[in-house]
């Protein structure tokens, strides 16, 4: 590499996840492949996901990004967990999404849990995509 030249940075490295015991997961499909498409690098972990499991998924990819979607109701439960055990495994620094049905007036308790942004059904792909872009904490190494 030549002296001044920059060094082109690694794509976001992003974790989308189904906790618990839903089973509706064409949504978070959808949303993998639009992060992909975008040039981020996506790990689907699939359904029937724990905390623990997620949370290992996002600590050994090193994950800029989580993606926790949720269609069962018990997202306030997951993401005041998983809040939790980003902090004590020192991964707070991970920008922490819920997507799916959510109410309104979950997303103030979901913020206190440590979830940046909720997104829900129908929000277009691209505008996830800006979100992540302009936010995400850091971007993983080479």
């Amino acid at each position: 590499m030549t002296a001044g030249a920059e060094r082109p940075e690694a794509p976001l490295k992003v974790v989308v996840a189904k906790p618990g015991l839903d089973g509706h997961d064409r949504g978070a499909k959808v949303v993998a492949r639009a992060l992909r498409d975008s040039g981020m690098e996506v790990v689907y972990t699939g359904i029937y996901q724990t905390p623990e499991s997620i949370l290992r998924a996002v600590v050994q990819e090193d994950a800029d990004v989580l993606g926790l979607s949720s269609l069962s109701g018990a997202h306030l439960e997951y993401a005041k967990e998983l809040g939790e055990l980003l902090r004590a495994n020192d991964r707070a620094d991970v920008l922490f999404l819920v997507g799916g049905t959510v109410p309104p007036e979950d997303a103030e308790a979901l913020n206190d849990y440590g979830v940046h942004a909720v997104f829900g059904p129908g929000t277009p792909t691209g505008e996830l995509v800006d979100y992540i872009k302009a936010n995400a904490r850091h971007v993983g190494s080479a």
